[in-house]
């Protein structure tokens, strides 16, 4: 007798039956469906990589600019459109040429860098922009020539507390601003939620 005490019954297993040739196509259908899916992926990888454009910039308003034959609009930033009029003092004023000059201020003449792998619908790079030691994105709001537009939200407060740039008087938020112009480029925010919709799209725009 085993020191474990009796055996009972023992279970009896039954083989499972064997798959249809149809079942076994389909597996291997899929098989091959995820297989191409993942190569496909891997080629498209390289699409995310950070771009990087560096020369002189050509200055189109406060918050775009070209470098070479790339358009790029500074991210997390908001420069009244180049059209766009504020107003001071009970008087308007061209606030979006202003916004323009305070970026070709903060430029002075020298080499900007810019790095981004996101692009707007208007296939802009959207880009964190530097001349010399120089942040521009950031520059241009702690000016007050520019709201922020998901980023530097410190910056502007401190701008707005100090009423420098369009916070010296009053202005329409350049969104606001396109919306009521038609005929003006419509911009999104750029938010997380914006930014997972641009990486989104920017995945689906290679296939």
């Amino acid at each position: 007798m085993s020191r474990f005490g009796p055996r009972g019954p023992r279970r009896r297993y039954a083989a499972s039956p064997p798959r249809s040739l149809w079942r076994k196509l389909l597996d291997y259908g899929l098989a091959i469906v995820l297989l191409g899916l993942l190569i496909l992926v891997a080629a498209r990888l390289d699409r995310f990589e950070t771009r990087k454009e560096q020369g002189t910039a050509i200055v189109n308003d406060g918050d775009s600019i070209m470098l070479g034959a790339e358009r790029i609009r500074i991210r997390g930033i908001d420069a009244p459109e180049y059209q766009q009029t504020c107003r001071k003092a009970g008087a308007d004023y061209a606030c979006g040429k202003l916004a323009r000059q305070s970026l070709v201020r903060l430029i002075a003449g020298r080499p900007v860098s810019c790095s981004g792998w996101q692009r707007d619908r208007y296939g802009r790079l959207l880009g964190d922009c530097r001349a010399g030691d120089t942040d521009l994105n950031r520059a241009q709001v702690q000016a007050g020539w520019a709201v922020a537009f998901g980023d530097f939200e410190t910056d502007e407060a401190v701008a707005r507390a100090a009423k420098v740039g369009i916070w010296a008087g009053t202005f329409e938020e350049p969104q606001d601003w396109r919306d009521s112009h038609h005929d003006a480029p419509v911009e999104r925010k750029h938010g997380t939620l914006a930014s997972f919709g641009d990486a989104v799209r920017e995945f689906f725009r290679f296939w």
